[in-house]
């Protein structure tokens, strides 16, 4: 038996199953090959292409500017590289919030040319019928509520959403909505841990927390945050596991060193 025949691919069904037995979801994000297989093979169960993509890999400020054709190259890339982990890709800016039948178009280039496995857009009520077309299509959909940062100018803060009851009680309904519309899952972002807890109880497909505390039935981060490759970002919800800005720049001075002084390359290092 080959080892890819061994390989249990994580499917939506999986996810759903996860939440129902209890145990945790991991997600991570991907925007190119070489990492995508590293957080694959780490084990993760679903790799996010987030629009977050616009941020950390082509230093906007905000996720607005990331195109359609942007986000399918990026997951095309990411998709090489897995074997095993339920590939989610967002849908940028711009791309379904206008009507039903962009969005669908969107959601299909998306999954036709990106070769994602699901796509996640953000948003409610507003934005229903997107939804409802894009699941008709049989395409899988996973919700995004709380802060939503394709918003963020409607918001004008990247703070704490939904502590208003009148929110949070919108975000409750939203939950439930996008359940009733068949999404697979939900990630909650930056919301109380109280609130988030009774969206997860409140319904029996997943969430995926980021800044929304332990009680979500899974939790996403950013991969470049959760390594250390970012600097001056530390919001209180994220743990770093390593310190690569430090250790990445230390080898690139070393090799620098190296150069200069004619030690690299070595009689060893040459043909």
């Amino acid at each position: 038996m080959s080892v890819h025949s061994e390989i249990k691919k994580i499917t939506t069904e999986t996810l759903r199953k996860m939440k129902f037995d209890k145990e945790k979801i991991t997600m991570l994000t991907a925007y190119d090959f070489t990492t995508a297989k590293m957080v694959d093979a780490g084990g993760v169960d679903s790799i996010l292409i987030g629009d977050s993509a616009a941020n950390v890999m082509a230093g906007f400020e905000t996720t607005l500017p990331i195109t359609l054709d942007q986000m399918i190259y990026h997951t095309q890339c990411v998709v090489r590289g897995v074997e095993r982990a339920l590939v989610v890709a967002d849908l940028p800016f711009g791309t379904y919030q206008s009507n039903p039948e962009k969005a669908l178009e969107s959601a299909v280039r998306m999954m036709k040319e990106g070769g994602a496995h699901a796509v996640k857009i953000e948003g409610g009520k507003e934005i229903e019928e997107s939804i409802r077309r894009i699941i008709n299509a049989g395409i899988p959909v996973c919700g995004h509520l709380g802060l939503t940062p394709q918003s963020i100018y409607q918001f004008g803060t990247y703070k704490v959403r939904a502590k208003e009851d009148a929110e949070a009680e919108k975000l409750i309904a939203d939950c439930k909505l996008l359940e009733e519309l068949g999404c697979f899952a939900i990630v909650l972002e930056k919301i109380p841990a109280a609130l988030a807890k009774r969206a997860s109880e409140s319904i029996s497909i997943p969430t995926i927390g980021i800044g929304a505390g332990a009680e979500c039935d899974g939790q996403v981060l950013v991969y470049q945050d959760m390594v250390g490759m970012n600097q001056g970002f530390s919001p209180k919800f994220l743990r770093r596991y390593l310190d690569l800005y430090t250790e990445i720049t230390g080898a690139v001075s070393q090799y620098v060193k190296d150069v200069k002084s004619a030690d690299f390359p070595n009689d060893k290092e040459s043909y």
